[in-house]
């Protein structure tokens, strides 16, 4: 049997308005790549990376789900079993920025309870058409206990740092050294023998 290519398997999610520049992100850290002419996604699409973290190889299965309502339904069932959730906003559209309460609502109602979050502003390279202030963000992550960055899929701007991070925090909330190879076999109770009488 081929020996597995990765020690852990972490399924990640982006979700976040339509337009914030999630396609991007994933394209940027999965394939290093930047496109200006994506189109929307159209329900789900995902791509697989593996890293190398604290000397486990982690193979990081990232969901981009579509932020139009139409889709919505569709992409509830993938906060199911999700790790890791990104919160993206774009931080030249205040109403993408105003959105992340809903988001974090679908995360309350959908995902599982430890799931670790991470909130990225994007598009932090078009200072000249910033709304939403850095403070802004800080102070969201702030409330909801979530970490944040200001990234740029095209300037390619925090973008490992934030898939490395969510990556680490997940690593760090799992019980250390549970690899499947150290299961412990409890003893089998042996039990006292009967005494034999006869018929």
């Amino acid at each position: 049997m081929a020996k597995k290519q990765y020690d852990l398997l972490f399924k990640l999610l982006l979700i976040g308005d339509s337009g914030v520049g999630k396609t991007c992100i994933l394209y940027r850290f999965s394939d290093d790549a930047f496109n200006t002419t994506f189109i929307s996604t159209i329900g789900i699409d995902f791509k697989i990376k593996t890293i190398e973290l604290k000397g486990k190889r982690i193979k990081l299965q990232i969901w981009d789900t579509a932020g139009q309502e139409r889709f919505h339904t569709i992409t509830t069932s993938y906060y199911r079993g999700a790790m890791g959730i990104m919160l993206v906003y774009d931080i030249t559209n205040a109403k993408s920025f105003e959105n992340i309460a809903k988001w974090l609502r679908n995360i309350d109602e959908h995902a599982s309870e430890d799931v670790e979050k991470m909130l990225l502003g994007n598009k932090c390279d078009m200072a000249d058409r910033r709304v939403v202030s850095k403070e802004r963000g800080e102070k969201i992550a702030v409330e909801h206990s979530i970490r944040f960055l200001e990234t740029s899929a095209k300037a390619n701007i925090n973008i490992d740092k934030a898939f490395y991070d969510l990556a680490e925090a997940i690593l760090d909330k799992m019980p250390s050294h549970s690899t499947p190879d150290q299961v412990k076999i409890r003893p089998v109770d042996t039990e006292a023998p009967t005494k034999g009488g006869c018929c």
